[in-house]
């Protein structure tokens, strides 16, 4: 069974029919939702969704786009949503330099907020990066208490920044991005993640990858970037998928599979 590390079920386009998008994903062999927060208004209607399904997940966090409205959200207030048994990671977080929709003064302490709640809770950390590689990786080697580990998610960046978030203890999750034409780049990095590191996902309700372009991006379109990637590398979809999902569980610790 796959697992979706990173899907946004509340957004529209999938809010609409939560149970037929469930039910599609499930039939195209997918056992588990991680869904994501970006603000603190989504933390009650994620967690809630990953109360009524035992194979859905819960993060809390804020994305970098929404750092300028949430100044107040600080380490405090994110270790103690973590509380919730439900909820297994921190984020998404992380600085997007491309569209700078929050200053980036913000961003950062954002990030750093995030990373402290990481350390202290032990859970991992969601992390999106955008043309801020170098900021990115500061912020991710500044010294602290507990250990720090977590995700680069929908994974677009440099061969270095791979090699170096790696060697952090990172893991490296691939979205629908992967099996895009253009991704010759990512397609080569790909190829060299170790696959006790890699995680797959669909960022749902966008980024659907071939050969479903174009349409609303449901959990389910994980099957196809899972099959994409593991003809890439050479091995069966099936060695994939079981490779993927033990590492979630791995990294998501307090996800216990569901029964």
């Amino acid at each position: 069974m796959l697992i979706d590390s990173h899907c946004h079920l509340n957004y529209p386009g999938l809010r609409e029919d939560v149970p037929g998008v469930l039910g599609r994903a499930r039939a195209a062999g997918v056992g588990g939702f991680l869904g994501i927060s970006t603000k603190r208004g989504e933390w009650g209607e994620v967690i809630a969704l990953a109360d009524a399904e035992p194979d859905i997940w819960a993060t809390v966090g804020i994305h970098p786009h929404e750092a300028d409205m949430h100044p107040d959200t600080d380490a405090a207030t994110l270790i103690d949503a973590t509380r919730h048994a439900r909820v297994v990671g921190i984020g998404e977080t992380g600085l997007d330099y491309f569209y700078d929709k929050s200053d980036r003064d913000r961003q950062r302490a954002s990030f750093r907020a995030h990373i402290l709640a990481a350390r202290a809770t032990g859970l991992p950390l969601i992390v999106h990066t955008r043309d801020a590689e170098y900021d990115t990786l500061a912020l991710l080697k500044e010294p602290g208490e507990g250990v720090l580990r977590g995700v680069i998610h929908c994974f677009t960046a440099s061969q270095a920044f791979a090699e170096e978030a790696l060697a952090l203890g990172f893991y490296i999750s691939l979205s629908g991005i992967v099996t895009f034409k253009n991704a010759r780049d990512l397609q080569a990095t790909a190829l060299t993640i170790p696959a006790d590191r890699l995680l797959v996902e669909t960022d749902a309700p966008f980024l659907a990858p071939v050969p479903m372009r174009g349409k609303v991006c449901e959990p389910g379109f994980v099957a196809h970037t899972a099959r994409f990637v593991a003809d890439l590398r050479g091995e069966g979809v099936e060695t994939l998928a079981a490779s993927t999902s033990a590492n979630f569980h791995r990294l998501f610790a307090k996800a216990l599979p569901a029964t």
